[in-house]
């Protein structure tokens, strides 16, 4: 923490502070400009859901692509219900996981809130309240919905850290809250609830049973794929090559192993799921530092917590649209 202050600038945070970064931050989204903020999930880049240039900042920041929709950050359910249409299904999820790493796609409720740039052009919106306190008091601080996509490079391994956040789009933020790092290390999962039908989007570390159990059984996901952030071919991606499911690692790789393993690079020397989630954008960036030929990666079991994984290690590699 004693390194984190001394090469900070204005508007970091120190989580035990005064909040005069918290109040710089809030200022920064009200002029229109980006923020550096953290999430249970990722660090995110965050920007006034309502204001096209503000969003369109963000885009130019990542280098995203303009068809892909943004999630819509609140502070809390009400607030949801503001800019979305949740429907039992849809409320029954956000009471259970909310505050938490749960996106839903829902109708759009208030088209001034979520600017047409932020929804990609859709009538639907994504919405999360996010769990992190840092987060929730900026978003109440602030009063609207912020978009907030992951705070990496279009295509990179996602920021757990602030440090990671700075170094990919730091210098593109007029403010930056380090609340430590984060918790699940996963983006979100991602919900549509639409038309009586509820549909997986994107897995995470609220697993499909989960939500199962809730409201039954979830619909097949295709029909809502381009409603969910996230959900390009090749993403998450860092400049090496990716080889999944790998036994071992080939001449002049790097390896992410998953279970004993002599690898400088281990997602989770004892086997569990949770600590190779929060562990894998940090180490995808890792083993990139060291230009490998490619990067090798052990079978996750694609089970609970695996099929998030198994996604995010697909995108990575190119596999899946």
């Amino acid at each position: 923490m004693e390194e984190d202050r001394r090469h900070s600038r204005p508007g970091d945070r120190d989580p035990r502070g005064d909040g005069q970064a918290l109040e710089a931050a809030a200022l920064a989204l009200e002029a229109g400009q980006l923020v550096t903020f953290p999430t249970e999930t990722v660090y995110g880049l965050a920007a006034d859901a309502a204001d096209p240039l503000a969003v369109a900042r963000v885009f130019e920041a990542k280098g995203r692509p303009r068809f892909n929709p943004l999630i819509a950050h609140v502070a809390d359910l009400a607030a949801a219900r503001r800019i979305a249409r949740l429907d039992d299904r849809a409320l029954k999820l956000a009471e259970a996981f909310w505050p938490g790493p749960l996106t839903l796609v829902a109708p759009l409720a208030d088209a001034d809130a979520v600017c047409d740039l932020a929804r990609a052009g859709l009538d639907t919106v994504a919405v999360r309240v996010p769990g992190h306190p840092l987060a929730r008091a900026l978003l109440a601080r602030f009063g609207r919905p912020v978009v907030a996509p992951s705070a990496n490079r279009s295509g990179r391994p996602s920021p757990t850290t602030y440090a990671d956040a700075r170094e990919e789009t730091g210098d593109k933020a007029a403010a930056g809250l380090d609340g430590g790092p984060c918790q699940v290390g996963l983006e979100s999962t991602v919900v549509s609830v639409l038309d009586g039908q509820a549909r997986l989007l994107r897995p995470g570390s609220v697993t499909r049973a989960q939500i199962e159990a809730l409201i039954g059984p979830l619909a097949e996901a295709e029909a809502d794929a381009k409603r969910s952030p996230g959900r390009l071919a090749l993403h998450y991606a860092p400049d090496a090559p990716v080889r999944i499911n790998a036994a071992e690692p080939m001449a002049g790789e790097a390896f992410l192993a998953f279970g004993p393993s002599d690898s400088p690079f281990n997602l989770s020397p004892t086997g569990d799921l949770a600590e190779a989630a929060a562990n894998l954008f940090a180490m995808l960036r890792a083993a990139d530092r060291t230009r490998p030929a490619a990067i090798a990666v052990a079978p996750i079991p694609d089970e609970g917590l695996g099929e998030a994984i198994n996604d995010r290690l697909k995108r990575a590699a190119g596999f899946v649209g």
